[in-house]
């Protein structure tokens, strides 16, 4: 990739044209963000339990003292060796986001159908201290359209994103998010795939650099990554 070089009257210049589209473009995240919170919410019928290092967790439960709950999907199956290089990416991340997050009222879990066995050994591998619960046993992963039987995505029938999906595997990538209202909980937005790039601090860093994610010749994108051990 090949850039013109020029002075700096003239970078200021082109600078200052792509200033005023920067500001256009966050002004119309502001607009979508705030659409994402006028959506009507869903009423959560289901008692779903979860498993933590403590013992047997309600939903409700993992909202602790706060009213808004944030729930990443994290692909760490029953029976894994390790988890999704992907999701370990987001992952390292993780660890001084809940401290922020409650000051404003939101509580923050990963959530996973792996036994919490499985979870706390690859947690302790990864060095994080987040908290994070298993679903093994309960349809939080299924409803909430993350897991999937192998034969419904063979058949077709499998729906990734809001939309009928057959390249995928049996878990996948999702953020939740719920509000609790006395007893009553409601699911107020999930999103999955590209959805999920903005809760990815290294690729925004990357997408300012001189050289992007610098991704285009590789099989697929995220081919880079690797967990953090790994590298």
């Amino acid at each position: 990739m090949q850039h013109v070089v020029v002075d700096r009257a003239e970078w200021l210049q082109a600078r200052k044209v792509l200033l005023a589209k920067e500001k256009e473009f966050t002004r119309l995240r502001d607009e979508m963000t705030k659409q994402v919170r006028s959506l009507p919410w869903e009423k959560v019928e289901k008692d779903y339990t979860f498993e933590g290092p403590d013992g047997l967790e309600t939903l409700a439960d993992l909202f602790g003292h706060h009213s808004q709950l944030a729930v990443y999907h994290f692909m760490l199956g029953p029976g894994w060796e390790q988890g999704c290089p992907s999701c370990s990416f987001l992952a390292d991340s993780f660890d001084g986001t809940p401290m922020h997050l409650a000051r404003r009222g939101v509580s923050f879990v990963a959530v996973s159908r792996a036994t919490i066995t499985e979870i706390e050994a690859y947690k302790r591998r990864m060095g994080w201290s987040f908290k994070w619960v298993s679903s093994d046993g309960s349809d939080f992963n299924y409803d909430f359209g993350v897991s999937f039987d192998k034969q419904d995505i063979d058949a077709g029938n499998a729906r990734y994103n809001y939309a009928p999906a057959s390249s995928i595997g049996d878990e996948m990538p999702g953020a939740s998010f719920f509000y609790k209202d006395g007893d009553a909980i409601s699911h107020t937005y999930s999103t999955y795939g590209r959805g999920l790039d903005i809760l990815i601090g290294t690729y925004n860093w990357l997408d300012l650099a001189p050289k992007g994610r610098d991704e285009d010749s590789l099989d697929y994108t995220m081919a880079w990554v690797r967990r953090h051990d790994e590298y």
